[in-house]
Order: C-alpha cells, then sequence, then structure tokens
C-alpha cells in the first residue's frame, strides 16, 4: 500500500451513511403529540338556566279589567298572522321558547302562561276547570287586540291542545284562521286518567336547585332537548322557604277533579270546528272512532312526528316550527285571515 492509498479515506457503502443518520435521529413517539381535550362541564354548567331573551323578543302582563288577573305573556316577531301557544298542564309558555325564535321569521308567536302556571296569577289559581281556562284565554286575546284582532292560529300543547279546542269550539274569535293540537288525543288521555296519580307522585317532588331540576327532567327523559329543559324549567318551579328547596309551581296533583272535562268530548269538538286543522301527534297514538272517521273524510291534517317525546316544540323545535309555518303557508293564513289571490286585502 502506497503512503498516498493511505491517505484516502474510504467511502461508506451505499446506504449506510443513511441508516446512521437514521439511528441518530430522535423519532416522533406516538405520546409526544397529545390532541387537546375539550373542555368538560360541570353539570351545574350544563344544566344552569337560560334566560328567555334572544328567543322571545318581549313579556307583558296583561290584566283583565274587572277582576284581579293577571296573566303573563312572551311575544315574538312582528309580522304575520298571530300564532297564539298554550302549553300544556305543568309547564310554561316559555316551552314554546326555541320554536318561537324560529317561527317569528313569519309570524308574530304569543305563548301565555295559564292559570297557575308560570308567572300568571288570578285569585283563585286553583281553579283549573276547562270553563275557566277557556275565559281566560279569551279574556286575554280580548284585552290584547280589542274588537280587531288580527288572524290568529291557536296552538296547544296536551291541556293547552283540549283549551284551544274548546276556546275554538266557543267561536267568540272573529279572526280564528287555524287550530293545531299537539300530541293529545281524547281515547289516549281518558284511559291514562287512572294512571295519572301514580305518574305525578313518581316524579321527584323537590330539588335543591334549578339545575338539578333541569337535570333531572333530561335525564329522566321528560325532556329531550338540553336548551329547551335550561329556558322552560326553572319558570315551573318555584321556592319553598319554609323547605329550603324549590317545588313544582303547578300541583297537578291537587286538579284532579278538573282531569275528565279536560279531554271528555274533545274529539268531536276538535271535528266541529271549522277553521284549518293540523294535529301533531309524537308517536302511532291510537285513533279514536270519530278522529279516524274524521281523518278519513279529510277534516283535518294529521303528522307524526319521529324521534321525539311528548313535548314536541321542546324536544324537535326546528320542525315544529317548520311544521307550523308550512301549515300557515298551505293553508294561505295573512295578517288578517286566509288570503285568495286576486281579492283585495282587507283594510286595517
Amino acid at each position: 500500500m502506497t503512503d498516498s492509498d493511505a491517505n484516502l479515506t474510504a467511502l461508506p457503502e451505499e446506504g449506510v451513511e443513511e441508516a446512521q443518520e437514521v439511528g441518530t435521529q430522535t423519532l416522533p413517539s406516538a405520546y409526544s403529540s397529545i390532541p387537546i381535550r375539550p373542555a368538560t362541564q360541570t353539570s351545574k354548567q350544563m344544566y344552569a338556566p337560560i334566560e328567555w331573551l334572544g328567543y322571545f323578543d318581549k313579556e307583558e302582563d296583561i290584566k283583565i279589567p274587572d277582576s284581579n288577573d293577571v296573566f303573563h305573556v312572551y311575544m315574538a316577531g312582528s309580522e304575520g298572522p298571530v300564532v297564539f301557544c298554550l302549553h300544556g298542564g305543568g309547564f310554561s309558555g316559555l316551552s314554546f321558547a326555541l320554536s318561537a325564535s324560529k317561527v317569528k321569521a313569519n309570524a308574530r308567536v304569543v305563548a301565555m302562561d295559564l292559570r297557575g302556571h308560570g308567572k300568571s296569577f288570578t285569585e283563585d289559581d286553583s281553579d283549573l276547570s276547562i270553563e275557566t281556562l277557556r275565559s281566560d284565554v279569551l279574556a286575554v286575546i280580548n284585552a290584547m287586540y280589542g274588537d280587531s284582532p288580527p288572524a290568529i292560529v291557536l296552538v296547544g300543547h296536551s291541556l293547552g291542545g283540549s283549551v284551544a279546542v274548546h276556546v275554538a269550539a266557543k267561536r267568540a274569535i272573529s279572526k280564528l284562521a287555524g287550530l293545531v293540537v299537539v300530541d293529545v288525543v281524547e281515547g289516549t288521555a281518558m284511559a291514562s286518567l287512572m294512571h295519572m296519580q301514580k305518574i305525578l307522585s313518581g316524579r321527584v317532588q323537590h330539588f335543591p336547585t334549578c339545575e338539578k331540576a333541569v337535570e333531572w327532567s333530561v335525564r329522566g327523559g321528560f325532556l329531550r332537548n338540553i336548551e329547551s329543559a335550561r329556558i322552560s324549567v326553572p319558570s315551573t318551579l318555584k321556592y319553598d322557604d319554609s323547605r329550603n328547596c324549590y317545588i313544582y309551581r303547578t300541583p297537578l296533583e291537587e286538579s284532579e277533579r278538573y282531569w275528565r272535562g279536560w279531554y271528555e268530548g274533545l274529539s268531536d269538538l276538535f271535528l266541529a270546528s271549522p277553521v284549518p286543522k293540523l294535529l301533531l301527534l309524537a308517536g302511532t297514538d291510537r285513533l279514536d272512532k270519530s278522529l279516524t272517521i274524521g281523518q278519513m273524510q279529510g277534516k283535518f291534517q294529521m303528522i307524526v312526528v319521529r324521534h321525539t317525546g311528548h313535548s314536541i316544540q321542546e324536544d324537535v323545535p326546528d320542525e315544529f316550527a317548520s311544521l307550523i309555518s308550512n301549515f300557515i303557508s298551505r293553508n294561505r293564513i295573512g295578517p288578517h285571515g286566509v288570503e285568495i289571490p286576486g281579492l283585495p286585502r282587507p283594510q286595517k
């Protein structure tokens, strides 16, 4: 070997240098980039009450002349017919909050707290007879609109559906333009009355906080939409100073003497109403004979809303709002009543 050969550095074999470089690098670990976990909400945060502002536009107390009765209403929208909403027993007008925020693009919405519910207070909150409830609604509509009401579509859920039917049957609203009944059928309702006390007594009766009441309503399946529950449930409670807890605003178990009157004869009254009618059901509820015949004769429209509980307007508010808006459009209900193309609109 010559001196020149000794001074030559041997070239590495192909691929060896690369392998050495790889060997000296720090390869990324599978745990070196852990994705950031989203912040978790505590139970108190998840079920905290939400204010109704942002859903309804305003609230008002409607004082009934010649009485001490004051009824609370929530309102949304500024144009179109009035969708006058009546809640179920133990609920409040805020059960329509999420739906109102959608419907108000096409109509005005009024949601009333019935006697003995929400923020309404009367001389006798315990009188929940169907006759009294019907008179209350007519008195509120008269106090709000006088002798020149706009076109009104009555929408009632459960007990409110029965009240809406009885109000329509009275034929005292000159511009009643539609009737929507939500998840109440006479046959099914009458059959369930014998179990009602057991159902009511099976509810949790008191709550340390509003958050716990909202949580119970959702976890128990009573309501399926957390956002709606956070708005509506607190309005169904009142604070009991003697027990330092929240209890139900409306003691429904004490109204048993009125239950039969709420639903007896409901189907025939519904069918007899001369305005366009829509029956929304949360499941394949069994229609009684009168409703079955009436549906076959095309006397009303019926829609079964899937994947929802009893409170359709709360559980699926977008779908509910769409159904109400479609009902108004389908029947050409304008701010002054049914609008027939080619005919001039009535003057205000």
